[in-house]
Parts: structure tokens; sequence; C-alpha cells
């Protein structure tokens, strides 16, 4: 019989998150929508903030482009009709994320500007179906998604800075607009996720966020799927709230004590410092493909998930330094993927540059330097039972054996050239014990 939850934090709390979402450790978040136009802000912001940087905020750097490029009397709204995403494929992009190894997306259905990628009566003329390319997003890309190992999910902002109800009454706007908005993209869409934000400047009651999960939870199509974060309200940012706990570019770093993160968490982040796509970056604001894989790596260690962002341009192409990180991690997973989906933490390591997970009964090492030598475990206990393979591996014997170092285990290499080895950037040996 299924739980009924209530419309306390206590009782929504209580519902776990689904067991697919710790299984699938690697997403793709997509920021997209008419601030992709403009695809401008300066290095270091958010480039889908646009609308907000020329407007209330008036930032120097942000206007004097946009009135030299577009003129003073052009406005955020005019955006509409420059947005055609005439080379939009919604079977290219879920190609691509699952030739990267990603196992859902997030698609950002509405940022803080309001505008939506779906036809919606909440948003009448200011969505994608009513104005600008004329296209159901939400919906072609969730059909792309059939079939494929990539589960559709969505991201919602819970404010909009200019909306009129929101500006008169934040409740008024919360009960009357965007609940009703939010069942309406649930049960149209079904998504496996649900990427709320856009919440801090009120607390949750004023959302009625317990409310809207409560329906969520009970009611709502996906109630048994669906994964939330816990960004519900001014307090619940980073507290597990909701549903899984949801950090942004590092900001994981403020839980440096793993035994503290009691579900699952997804650190969420671009490629490079902006969600979406700006044309004032350069290649060196880029994370490399190492970088990534050990990011990738390392939250897996700890428990948790990589939500990776992609931002396409206006036309709605992939950026060709995105897709090339994509699949560079893909090529990653298909040799260490073993280690990573369906994964859970082994321990929190106490060896700088090692780190591990496990699986049906196996421990994955992964450390960054090319295997050679010796390389002693720390947190791995001595069992003559242990094999070692490294994967990836495409000699005929294992390179690697194990020895016992001090009641701990140790990993000796023999030599072998580097293109014997089917893998880089981040190198895994799988301990399997035999009985």
């Amino acid at each position: 019989m299924q739980k009924h939850y209530e419309a306390t934090w206590e009782s929504i709390c209580s519902r776990p998150v689904p067991s697919w979402f710790a299984d699938a450790k690697f997403g793709i978040f997509v920021h997209w929508g008419l601030y992709s136009v403009p695809a401008y802000t300066r290095r270091d912001w958010y480039a889908e903030w646009y609308q907000m940087q020329i407007e209330e905020q008036a930032k120097p750097e942000v206007l004097q482009f946009h009135n030299r490029v577009y003129g003073e009397t052009f406005r955020y709204a005019d955006f509409a009709g420059k947005f055609k995403a005439e080379l939009f494929d919604a079977q290219a992009w879920i190609s691509l994320f699952e030739r990267a190894g990603a196992r859902y997306m997030n698609f950002t259905s509405k940022h803080h500007d309001g505008f939506c990628m779906y036809p919606t009566q909440y948003a009448w003329n200011w969505n994608s179906s009513d104005v600008g390319p004329h296209r159901d997003f939400c919906r072609e890309l969730r059909e792309a998604c059939e079939g494929t190992q990539v589960r559709f999910g969505l991201y919602h902002s819970i404010y909009e800075w200019f909306h009129p109800l929101y500006l008169q009454s934040p409740e008024r706007y919360a009960t009357e607009h965007l609940l009703p908005m939010l069942k309406e993209l649930i049960e149209n869409y079904r998504p496996q996720t649900l990427f709320t934000d856009g919440e801090w400047d009120h607390p949750s009651d004023v959302w009625h966020s317990t409310e809207f999960l409560q329906w969520l939870f009970n009611e709502s199509s996906v109630r048994d799927t669906i994964v939330v974060n816990d960004r519900w309200g001014k307090e619940t940012r980073e507290m597990g709230l909701g549903g899984n706990l949801t950090t942004e570019y590092g900001s994981l770093d403020i839980h440096p004590d793993d035994s503290k993160l009691t579900k699952v968490f997804e650190e969420c982040r671009g490629i490079g410092k902006s969600f979406g796509f700006n044309r004032a970056e350069g290649t060196e604001d880029y994370l490399s493909a190492k970088e990534l894989i050990e990011l990738l790596v390392s939250l897996a260690a700890r428990g948790g998930n990589l939500l990776l962002n992609v931002g396409p341009a206006g036309d709605g192409r992939i950026p060709v330094i995105m897709e090339e990180r994509l699949l560079q991690i893909g090529k990653w997973l298909a040799v260490n993927g073993e280690a990573i989906y369906n994964s859970r933490k082994y321990c929190q390591s106490s060896q700088d540059g090692v780190c591990y997970t496990q699986r049906a009964g196996n421990i994955y090492v992964f450390f960054s330097t090319f295997p050679f030598g010796e390389l002693p475990l720390a947190d791995v206990p001595f069992d003559p039972a242990f094999s070692p393979v490294l994967l990836g591996y495409k000699g005929e014997a294992s390179p690697v054996k194990i020895a016992d170092c001090g009641g701990k285990t140790k990993l000796i290499f023999d030599p072998f050239t580097p293109d014997a080895l089917g893998s880089e950037h981040v190198y895994c040996v799988k301990i399997a014990k035999h009985f």
C-alpha cells in the first residue's frame, strides 16, 4: 500500500529518493531560451540572467553590449522574434547525451524570465509555441528520450522576475499561477526529475511548496518515480528538504564531512562558467575532459551525481566544444562505466589522489597517475582472496597484482605501454573477491 504524505517537511522528507537516481550518476542539464539569442555577459557571470542584467541591474558591461548590438529601444521581449531554433534537432541532442553516457537530462522549461519552452495557458504569448519558433521543445525532447537510456526531466523556475502578480503578491502568484502551472507541466510531460530554482527570496510557506509536493508524491502520474531537488524556499536550499541535496559550482565543499550527506546528492555546473551559452567565454573558461572526468569520479565516490550543463546557441546547436567534452566523457565511461553506474560509496578516502566506489561486492579504486610501480591503498584491508583487474587493459595477462602492506592492500603494476590501455585521465582497478 502506497504511503500517504502530508504537507509537512517531516512527512515529505520521509519519501526515499527513487533508486534509479542513485544508479544513474550522470545527467545533462540544458539551459536554453531567449537568453540564448544574445548569449552574452561578463565572462564570470551567468548569461541566462541577461534580462535582469540589462533591465533592473543595468550592468554596464552587458547594457553597453546590448545597446551597441541591438539598440537602446530593443527590449528583451523582442528576442522572441529572433529566436528561431532553426537547427534544433531533438533526436540529435538525445543521441549525443546517450553517447556521452548520461542517464537523465534536465531541460529548462522556464527560467526566471518566465518564457516557457512549451505551450501553456499560464504564459500566453510568452512561450515557444505562441511566438518565435512555434514549437513545443518539451514534447520533442520527451519523445526523443523514449526508448533510450536517457530519462527525461525538467527544470522550472519558481519565481519570475517581472511577472505582475509576483511583483504585487508573491503568495498569490504561487497559488494562482505557479502551482497550477507546475501541475499542468507535470501531467502534460511526465518528467522523471523536477529541478526547481529561483526560490531564494521567500520561505517555502509563501511558495506553498509542501502542498505541491504532497500532491506530487500522492496524486500525480509520476508519484512513484519522480526525483525532486531541495530548492523550495529560502530555508531549504542545500538542506536536502524535499528531495536530493543540490549544490552548484562547487558549493558541495561546504559539506566536507560526507557522513552528513545522508541522501544522494547532485552537483550541477556548466562546462564553462555560465549555464546559458556565453559567447564571451574562451577555451580557458571551459573545463578539460580530465577535469570533468575527475569531477564525475569524485562525486560518485562520495555517493553523488554530476548534472553537467550544456548551453545551446539560439539556433539550437550545442557548441562544438561542449559536444567534444561530452563525447570525451562518454569514451571514458564506455571503459569504466561499471565502476560508476549503480555504484555506491565505499568510504571517505583518507588518501590524496585515490578514491573508491563499490558495486556488487567489488571495490573500484580510482587514481589519476598512470598505473606504474606500486600504489598502497590506505583504506582497503588486505585480503588474499582479492583479484585485481585494470579496467581497459588490452593485454592478455593482468598487469596488476596485490600484496599485503601492513594489513592494507597494495597494488603492484607490471610495466606496460600507454597504448595497451584503453583509458586515460582517470584510471580504475576493480578488486573482486574470489571465495
